[in-house]
């Protein structure tokens, strides 16, 4: 079976990760694909797959004989899919030699247009899966489940020499916690990949430093007509630290290695408010440098205020995977030479985001990102390409490939 053909048949099972779910995983109905994940594991030759009781799927394809010595390399995609946006009732449409011009997604009057997606031109004549308009599509990641799964078939099949091959499919990636329950020693890979990016020759191993931010501001509320030099309107503070924070520093106005503070959630009333930032930086020193910046603006509020009026809870998410990746950099130069083997140049760009891979990595398991050949995640216009999936393939098939010579 062919990579593109699993990912239509594991786009309509419905798996959507909660935000707001306390329990692991967040949602039950990503047992659904998980159960059926381990009997396509076992039909293909995984005799050992199988699914645990918090939704993560393992499976393992034994050493070629004599090459038991060769490192043990996982492959890592997530199961569930975004919850911002609808995830049921997913109806994927082919578009066959695609012109590279606008697709109309079904009745819902979106399009997929080359002005808002100028990389559309390069994917003309390849055959371009897209959604109805009203789902998304769920190639983020059941693409990687589907590139993995195909990979593993064809190592068995065509009986390809390699070491000891790992794969895995983790539920919650989408809601920061696919990486939570995974058992890295379990698992047994020396080092691994997730196939969760983008464009197909797409090779990332440095991501933001994260950190979330929780602001509460206290306010003093009296009749409005005798406040003079006695109110305190925590709304009009709230906005006053958001206006002391560095205004080029937005989401909208920073791109590649330029890091951010983003306001998520704003509420409250003249007695309290509260703010949610998240903040992010490839840099650790910058990082750090916006921590100090808020802990700094908090000083000066109450300061001007009276203390107690501004409190500020920061707290770690991630960090740059960078540092984890540096000491076993074999695994970006075999992944670039997997790649350059198909006739494509490898990109490496940094994820302005996070990824399981960031957190596996820091848990002892040295774990870069490959491309999945998909687009514009986490909404109507999600997409990507059968010849995109394929490549994606044999990129996994090379790695394995370079690791027994």
């Amino acid at each position: 079976m062919k990579a593109y053909e699993r990912l239509l048949q594991y786009v309509r099972i419905h798996t959507k990760s909660d935000d707001d779910s306390t329990t692991v995983p967040s949602t039950a109905r990503q047992f659904d694909l998980a159960n059926a994940l381990v009997e396509e594991m076992k039909s293909i030759g995984i005799t050992d797959a199988h699914v645990d009781d918090k939704c993560y799927v393992y499976g393992s394809i034994p050493a070629t004989v004599g090459y038991e010595d060769k490192p043990a390399i996982g492959f890592i995609a997530h199961m569930d899919t975004a919850p911002d946006f609808n995830g049921e009732g997913v109806n994927p449409r082919l578009i066959e030699n695609y012109d590279g011009g606008e697709v109309a997604l079904g009745e819902s009057g979106r399009s997929l247009r080359p002005a808002e997606f100028p990389h559309l031109k390069q994917l003309k004549g390849r055959t371009l899966i897209v959604t109805d308009g009203t789902t998304l599509l769920g190639a983020d990641d059941k693409a990687g489940v589907a590139e993995i799964m195909t990979a593993a078939e064809r190592i068995i099949d065509e009986k390809k020499p390699h070491g000891r091959i790992l794969v895995a499919f983790t539920p919650d990636e989408e809601v920061g916690r696919g990486a939570d329950c995974f058992d890295v020693k379990g698992f047994g890979a020396d080092f691994a990949y997730t196939v969760d990016g983008g464009q197909e020759n797409i090779i990332e191993y440095e991501n933001f430093n994260a950190a979330s931010c929780h602001v509460e501001v206290n306010g003093f509320n009296v009749h409005p007509g005798s406040a003079k030099n006695t109110m305190v309107n925590a709304l009009l503070v709230a906005m006053e630290f958001n206006s002391m924070l560095p205004s080029g520093q937005t989401p909208r106005d920073t791109e590649d290695y330029e890091g951010f503070f983003h306001l998520c959630d704003m509420s409250g009333n003249v007695e309290k408010a509260t703010m949610d930032y998240i903040i992010r930086d490839h840099s650790l020193e910058m990082m750090e440098s916006k921590k100090f910046t808020l802990s700094h603006i908090e000083k000066l509020l109450n300061e001007k205020y009276g203390s107690g009026t501004v409190t500020i809870t920061v707290k770690d998410q991630y960090r740059n995977m960078v540092e984890m990746i540096k000491p076993c950099f074999h695994l970006i130069e075999n992944a670039m030479a997997a790649v350059r083997d198909l006739g494509l140049e490898p990109i490496t760009e940094p994820i302005r985001g996070g990824t399981d891979g960031a957190r596996l990595s820091f848990m002892g398991l040295p774990c870069p990102n490959l491309g999945t050949g998909g687009y514009a995640y986490h909404g109507p216009y999600e997409h990507i390409t059968v010849e995109g999936m394929e490549l994606a393939t044999e990129i996994i098939i090379g790695i394995i490939g370079k690791y027994v010579k």
